[in-house]
């Protein structure tokens, strides 16, 4: 038995020592993106001896006693020792009170209460039918540890295991400390496969608040069939405490992920006009959220009652923000806070009109504080000693002050051009709405007996001129007509929206003309009013400028435009389509895939800090009386809107680029084109660099699909799979369940599908539309997100005042001082990259995230491919012949590059929907 101590005991299995990196490890073979199915099963049983075949004789030849015990009961007999490097990370600032407790568990783990770990074999025992378990193993010198520093601390801990275990295949943790801590990652070293990967990425919170033991399993992936006998039950247990029961208010420290409908957006506790109606069900469809259980109003029994800020909104534990993203959020919300004290001191700038564009200046210049005059009364206010008063008075000079915005950065006045105002369409940072004109004019899919003619008020003789020789037909036959689109969006809604206290909105349709040069020129703009009997001029089309009246009606008209268009982004192509309908996919991901399924393990980093992002955004976004309400023209109508949105033009088989961009008719399907489409309107930056990155997310993804899945009966059974898109679609978006556009789920190409959707949605379409709002709309002329008036004709009264002063009448149609300030220290937050952004690419812990090497190998390949793609895109913006994105004054397209500094820089694409 000296033999056997000596080949088991801990020296030799603490260290990779000769003997056993000769004999054990295995190099991995690189390997191309594409890689051919293989068998991951090594043995029938699909695990590894927790030892070599070698120890086993030399271990039964040095403990044959003569008796006549099984192979089994010999090999069991014998014990040996594994470590566990368990890795804890610590918090950056804790107040008192965590700091208080940290003290106390420090103290109490010296008397007993621990960290308790225990090692799960993917075996079962042959005589209790059980997973074999290893003994109970406590954290070493956590008390000693406590007041490190570091922002990890490495803990170890010894299991004994007999030499029958098998494979690790997962690890139970119980905290018996009163505080909750970060659990990054465990690693088992000592068994004869090599070390064995946990990744954790959790909060382990205290068995007083959350008995049951944490289940944590390595890194290998298995599909539901493959799982080995061991992990069986704690794969559907696991799953089981993630879905909860449906009941019970949540309590910030649960796990538990579940579905409900949008009724948290209102307060009708407070005030009836801050009631708001439910969003999801028959009478208004809408995606789910996630669940909260808080209980109801009293006013209204149907609406859930609201959690305001500062107090935190429930997201399960680990979807919560993490501290440095914390600290990037809560620095943005500063300025938005003071805003809150502003109008106190001064009442009078809730109305108060930009004089002349100097003034809007002047915010980038001085400072808001500066600019009103009463930085000083300010602090005045605030009862501290006057040393204290003056270090804010110096630190916070021009806190208000912002950066200026890109759109600024080359040309000054850029944003006042029509070539730039196209531009945008296809560059900016809502390049989704430009369509191919099929049918001129236009016409309507609205109710006529409700909203009046289908077809437009637009004539050939208001573009003729206008298309460098080209007639109507032939621009329509050549594909040179494109048109922004906003008629049947915002028509139903312009009586109540233009009822509302400073609210003045159109319909807007755009026409633009696709020149020689590839380049796009406004042509003519309808605005339309909802009709009002038959004298009423419900339409009005508005052309290029010929003198100076028709001048400042033609800005007018496209601030109207610029309006409609960033309300559209925002409520639309921005909140819904990437915030909103993702939810769903995310809540039935954690409640349906086990952490060991390979999809899930792919999904992972695309659906980090979303749900976080989106309950922020139920608090102070987009509920009643938010920033969206109150920045934007559509007003308390906007969640309306939005709704509307996803039952008459959302469905899902048209998110993907490709889809949409030919939905769109500014791509036609093309087998002999690199993506298998040519586009028509060739210098479209958005297009052309996001079908770079589709095409390498979807090579990754049939990569990744192929490995597991290499024929279409593995997926048809695989039960957790299916179970993941079934409630995606049946629950997280059960109003549109029946919709007969939904791609099926029966073969490899369908996976392959819907997983490249999701994840181009959350990556790049999102960074597409999101890190571009304050570089373009942070200069709010450029991108009006309300309009206060409507443009004067003869016959109004206004039309004199007009004439007299054009610019003032201009600046009073649009956002007031207050509500752009306000509207570009939100944007200024959400355009922002904190320091702990993942980008696509990238993933939390490269080599280990998956226990199956060649995939790692795959994944290096992809993020080659990125970078790839980052240099193709830096070429292009220098490209003389791109004129969308390069010539005297334009800004590059940067919003698809895939990586970023920290900050506001118009470019970057995060893993996920983070912001």
């Amino acid at each position: 038995m000296a033999l056997a101590k000596e080949l088991m005991g801990y020296p030799l299995i603490s260290e990779r020592s000769s003997l056993v990196s000769s004999y054990f490890n295995k190099k991995t073979q690189s390997t191309q993106l594409s890689i051919n199915s293989f068998d991951r099963r090594k043995s029938k049983s699909g695990v590894v001896a927790a030892i070599s075949e070698d120890f086993v004789k030399t271990l039964r030849f040095a403990t044959t006693t003569g008796d006549k015990k099984s192979d089994e009961e010999e090999i069991a007999a014998v014990k040996f020792k594994v470590r566990a490097v368990v890795t804890v990370r610590n918090k950056n600032k804790e107040d008192f009170k965590e700091t208080l407790v940290k003290h106390l568990d420090a103290f109490a783990d010296k008397i007993g209460r621990n960290v308790v770990l225990e090692l799960i074999s993917t075996e079962l025992d042959s005589k209790t039918n059980l997973p074999k378990k290893s003994n109970a193993a406590v954290l070493k010198d956590w008390s000693k540890k406590s007041k490190t520093k570091a922002e990890r601390v490495h803990y170890t801990a010894e299991f004994t295991v007999d030499a029958a275990f098998g494979s690790p295949g997962a690890i139970t943790v119980v905290n018996k400390h009163q505080k909750e801590f970060f659990l990054e990652g465990i690693t088992i070293e000592g068994f004869a496969l090599g070390p064995v990967h946990f990744p954790c990425n959790s909060w382990v919170q205290s068995q007083n608040d959350h008995p049951e033991k944490r289940i944590f399993f390595t890194n290998q992936p298995y599909l539901p069939n493959e799982t080995p006998e061991g992990l069986r039950v704690l794969r559907e247990k696991e799953l089981k405490n993630l879905r909860g029961d449906g009941s019970g208010v949540r309590k910030l420290s649960d796990r538990i992920y579940d579905f409900d409908v949008y009724n948290d957006l209102g307060n009708p506790d407070k005030s009836s006009e801050l009631s708001r109606p439910k969003l999801g069900g028959h009478e208004i469809p809408y995606p789910r959220r996630c669940r909260t259980g808080r209980h109801s109003t009293h006013t209204d029994k149907e609406a859930e009652s609201r959690v305001e800020k500062p107090l935190p909104m429930y997201v399960p534990r680990d979807e919560q923000f993490e501290e440095s993203k914390q600290d990037t959020f809560a620095a943005g919300r500063l300025k938005a806070v003071l805003h809150h004290l502003i109008p106190s001191l001064k009442a009078s700038i809730l109305a108060e009109d930009f004089a002349d564009f100097g003034e809007i200046d002047n915010l980038y210049k001085e400072g808001l504080l500066l600019k009103l005059g009463f930085q000083d009364d300010i602090f005045n206010k605030f009862p501290l000693p006057k040393v204290v008063v003056n270090t804010l008075q110096e630190s916070t000079k021009g806190l208000l002050k912002y950066d200026t915005p890109k759109i600024l950065s080359k040309d000054k006045n850029a944003w006042l051009r029509d070539d730039e105002f196209a531009r945008q369409a296809i560059a900016g940072i809502n390049p989704v709405n430009i369509e191919r004109v099929k049918t001129f004019p236009p016409v309507s899919n609205l109710d006529p007996k409700i909203y009046g003619p289908q077809h437009s008020a637009l004539t050939n003789d208001h573009i003729i001129g206008h298309l460098d020789g080209f007639s109507v037909q032939q621009a329509l036959e050549e594909n040179r007509l494109y048109m922004l689109d906003y008629h049947d969006i915002y028509l139903p809604f312009l009586d109540r929206i233009n009822a509302l206290d400073g609210r003045k909105a159109y319909a807007t349709r755009t026409i633009f003309f696709l020149t020689r040069l590839g380049t796009l020129k406004p042509v003519a703009i309808e605005l339309s009013l909802p009709p009002h009997g038959p004298k009423h001029r419900s339409k009005r089309v508005v052309t290029p400028p010929i003198d100076a009246t028709s001048n400042w009606v033609w800005q007018l008209a496209k601030a109207h435009v610029s309006s409609n268009d960033a309300g559209v982004h925002q409520l639309v192509n921005h909140w819904l389509r990437t915030h909103a309908c993702l939810e769903p996919f995310i809540l039935a991901a954690h409640r349906q895939l086990s952490a060991m399924h390979p999809v899930f393990k792919l999904l992972d980093p695309h659906m980090r800090y979303t749900m976080e992002i989106n309950a922020l955004a139920r608090q102070s976004l987009i509920s009643a009386d938010g920033v969206i309400e109150g920045g934007f023209t559509a007003g308390s109508y906007g969640m309306e809107i939005s709704a509307a949105a996803y039952k008459s033009t959302w469905r899902f088989d048209m998110e993907g680029l490709p889809a949409d961009l030919i939905r769109r008719g500014i791509a036609i399907p093309d087998p002999t084109q690199p993506h298998g489409l040519k586009l028509l309107i060739e210098d479209y930056p958005y297009a052309n660099d996001g079908l770079l990155l589709w095409s390498a997310i979807q090579t990754w993804v049939r990569t990744y699909v192929d490995r597991y899945y290499p024929n279409p009966n593995l997926i048809q059974s695989d039960s957790e799979l299916q179970s993941w898109y079934s409630e995606s679609i049946n629950v997280g978006h059960a109003d549109l369940r029946d919709a007969e556009w939904w791609p099926e789920l029966n073969t490899v190409d369908d996976l392959v599908s819907i997983l490249t959707t999701l994840i181009w949605l959350a990556s790049a379409q999102h960074a597409a539309l999101n890190f571009g709002q304050y570089p373009y709309g942070g200069y709010v002329p450029n991108r009006p997100p309300l309009m206060r008036r409507l443009i004067p004709d003869e016959s109004d009264p206004e039309y004199a005042s007009f004439i007299s002063d054009p610019e003032r009448y201009y600046f009073s149609s649009m956002p007031s001082l207050l509500q752009t300030s306000k509207f570009m220290a939100v944007v200024d937050t959400l355009s922002t990259h904190s320091p702990d952004e993942e980008y696509i690419g990238e993933r939390q812990q490269p080599s280990i995230w998956t226990g199956d090497a060649e995939i790692v190998d795959a994944f290096y390949g992809f993020a080659a491919e990125i970078g790839r793609i980052e240099k193709e895109i830096e070429k292009r913006n220098s490209d003389p012949d791109c004129r969308n994105r390069c010539g005297a004054g334009v800004l590059p397209y940067e919003l698809l590059v895939p990586s970023s500094e920290p900050g506001v820089t118009c470019r970057g694409i995060p893993n996920s929907v983070s912001i």
